[in-house]
């Protein structure tokens, strides 16, 4: 089939896709945005969490025929060219970015967050990113980098 979806606020197409292949894998390897990582595949741990019509969701989970038609937004959409987004900045600036393999996730989860609720508690916080993990940190310096922006203003 041929994926018809706006990314990033440009409309893309991918051809000769198979209606159960993954969003992510599409977002990867079909229209080289490498942002969402691909680490478990199942959905445990939002790595690969994206926009899917402004809801937050794993790009692994869902079947990339169900994204034709509709807006996705990846962790690349939301700098501003080559500025980054002041949550992106933030986590740059704190030290939460240590592999980077669940820093996109966090990215998107976090935003959506301060999104919803711009000066979210540590019990927000945390519940907001619980579906996101991380193995290189104890999670302090992301926490860090999400209070800074909401001290700042919005994402």
């Amino acid at each position: 089939m041929r994926l018809n979806v706006t990314i990033n606020g440009e409309q893309r197409q991918a051809d000769d896709v198979w209606e159960g292949e993954s969003l992510l894998y599409v977002l990867r390897e079909r229209l080289g945005l490498p942002g969402s990582k691909n680490a478990c595949e199942q959905g445990e741990c939002g790595s690969c969490t994206v926009y899917l019509d402004d809801v937050p969701v794993c790009a692994c989970l869902v079947a990339a025929g169900q994204a034709e038609g509709r807006t996705v937004r990846t962790v690349e959409g939301l700098a501003d060219g080559d500025t980054l987004d002041p949550l992106q900045q933030s986590f740059v600036d704190a030290g939460a970015v240590q592999c980077g393999f669940c820093t996109p996730g966090l990215v998107v989860a976090a935003h959506d967050l301060l999104n919803r609720v711009p000066d979210p508690s540590d019990e927000e916080i945390r519940e907001a990113l619980a579906g996101n993990l991380c193995r290189c940190t104890g999670y302090e310096k992301i926490l860090d980098a999400v209070r800074a922006v909401a001290k700042g203003g919005v994402a």
